[in-house]
């Protein structure tokens, strides 16, 4: 706008140049003169005026434009891995993805302190173990260990396929308030999906057990490495003497904590020694999730 009134007022003064009496000489005076002139006044408002520029300068700065660049954006924080400290820790499991909103809203969540039960007569468990190989895998959260097919069990009339068998630290289960140094999850899987948890308590004794010193023996040099032995092992001697057990219905004890499992805890704790304790302890001090409510579940036990 300023250069348009400026433009107006040098085109005035060209009029007002040309107003006053000429000169023969001035009227005979070649006609490009006036095309000169406005090409001189067109290059001058062409230059940015000083004054302008401070103008737009200083608003720029007030809009904090002059000169700035756009601010960077922040890092998107990578996502939070469920853990047992820290911000993965249990309590934070239904918060860390949408598929773990089982663990913070869940009313059949596991562990739990197995009490006040109802002793009745429970059919016993058909265990169906064989010899063979295994496969030993350090998972970054505890030790696992998985076997060919044809290893699993029948209870309730199903039969269910063992999954994998995990180790924990101290044992999630609790009898009347006792807890156990360590516990062993075998975890089965029939053909519908439904799941169906045993669960062995490990408790410090005198002697190596077998099965878990089998499994040591072989723990992988790396984390996500597995380690193949081809024979030697059978998951019947890992079980107690006496198979009496409890029985209710929980979850994963782990995310997502689907819910729906049926849970069988072995009753006679199996002993381990305290070197095999401290080979696992040195790997996880502690992988066990707290107790969860009951919630007035009903809990079995054989007589």
């Amino acid at each position: 706008m300023r250069r348009v009134v400026s433009l107006l007022i040098a085109l005035a003064l060209v009029g007002l140049v040309s107003w006053p009496v000429r000169t023969q000489a001035q009227t005979q005076a070649p006609a490009k003169e006036v095309p000169e002139l406005r090409q001189r006044l067109a290059e001058r408002l062409a230059k940015p005026n000083a004054a302008e520029v401070q103008l737009q300068n200083a608003r720029a700065r007030a809009l904090g434009l002059a000169g700035a660049k756009p601010a960077a954006k922040p890092a998107a924080r990578p996502p939070v891995a469920w853990g047992y400290t820290g911000e993965g820790a249990p309590e934070h499991w239904g918060e860390l993805a949408p598929e773990n909103r089982l663990c913070a809203v869940g009313t059949r969540q596991s562990p739990i302190d197995l009490r006040d039960t109802l002793k009745v007569d429970l059919e016993p468990i058909q265990f169906d173990y064989r010899d063979g190989g295994f496969t030993v895998l350090d998972t970054g959260h505890t030790i696992q260990l998985t076997l060919p097919p044809g290893n699993g069990l029948t209870v309730r009339q199903r039969r269910y396929e063992l999954q994998q068998v995990l180790f924990r630290r101290p044992a999630e289960e609790r009898i009347n308030g006792r807890g156990f140094d360590m516990g062993v999850h075998l975890i089965h899987r029939d053909a519908r999906g439904r799941t169906a948890i045993v669960a062995v308590l490990l408790q410090q004794g005198e002697q190596d057990q077998p099965v878990v010193q089998k499994v040591w023996n072989h723990l992988p040099l790396e984390k996500l490495q597995p380690e193949q032995v081809p024979s030697g092992l059978n998951l019947a001697d890992l079980l107690p003497h006496a198979r009496g057990y409890f029985t209710f219905m929980g979850s994963l004890t782990t995310p997502p904590c689907s819910e729906d499992v049926l849970w069988m805890v072995m009753r006679e704790p199996v002993t381990v020694s305290s070197q095999q304790l401290a080979v696992f302890t040195r790997l996880y001090p502690m992988n066990a999730r707290p107790i969860q409510p009951a919630a007035g579940r009903i809990v079995k036990e054989s007589f």
